[in-house]
């Protein structure tokens, strides 16, 4: 119940569109929009033009009544189509490649796999920040955005940490390969962190709050590594996963 109050209360304070030429025009202009909702069973040509555009962008559909529409609907005029645009601005892998080279230091990027709580994927970003990540890259489907609540709880931090979205993880990682970033897995059925060397071209991968890092994701990273942990539970949550390996990652450049 309390997620489901937290999920709505970041759809109010993100910027809500409605109707279909706006949400249409809004698709076409190159604006990034989280999440669509669309009256359930509507076949007319708008709503096609809606779903091809929102395909495009592999933005997330939901299909619901249209009482639902009518309680979310500001202008009483949604015309079954209601969508949320992004509270900020996307950057690209190159930018966050670049931001590492003006430094002059070596890559560090945090991947997330599906995290879909919005105040951890702000938690993290902030960690990206204060731990010297040059970029997040999250992915563009079952994933939360930059919503309102992930601007807030990132406490500034998106203000100078850069956030990509791709559509696939696994084909981002063999791509980043190329440019000579390793990738380490962050998952319990690793070998503890502290036997790995963090201190190159890296990328840090941390998995969805349930199900951790999925199967192909990990099998492309060339790591993967625990949190070596004493109490009577086996996983962190992801924000505070992130957290503890990014400052290991820190620790071990500071020290070389």
């Amino acid at each position: 119940m309390m997620e489901n109050l937290e999920q709505n209360q970041a759809l109010i304070e993100s910027q809500m569109i409605e109707g279909r030429n706006v949400v249409i025009e809004a698709f076409r202009s190159g604006k990034t929009i989280d999440k669509v909702f669309i009256l359930d069973g509507s076949q007319d040509g708008a709503i096609q033009t809606v779903l091809r555009e929102a395909k495009k962008q592999d933005t997330i559909l939901h299909f619901v009544s249209k009482d639902r529409l009518n309680q979310m609907s500001e202008t009483g005029k949604h015309q079954g189509v209601i969508a949320y645009l992004s509270s900020y601005e996307y950057s690209e892998i190159s930018d966050m490649l670049a931001l590492a080279k003006e430094k002059e230091e070596p890559p560090f990027l945090i991947l997330l796999d599906h995290i879909e709580d919005p105040h951890n994927l702000g938690a993290i970003i902030r960690t990206a920040n204060l731990a010297g990540a040059h970029g997040v890259i999250i992915p563009k489907r079952r994933a939360v955005g930059l919503t309102a609540t992930v601007v807030k709880t990132s406490a500034g931090a998106l203000h100078y940490t850069p956030v990509a979205k791709v559509t696939n993880l696994t084909k981002t990682i063999e791509t980043l390969k190329k440019e000579g970033i390793w990738f380490v897995c962050a998952d319990m059925t690793g070998e503890t962190m502290y036997s790995f060397n963090l201190t190159g071209p890296l990328g840090l991968v941390i998995g969805n709050e349930g199900a951790g890092v999925s199967r192909l994701v990990k099998e492309a990273c060339d790591y993967v590594a625990k949190i070596p942990v004493q109490g009577d539970i086996d996983s962190l949550n992801a924000s505070v996963a992130t957290g503890v390996f990014a400052f290991e990652i820190v620790r071990q450049r500071l020290q070389k």
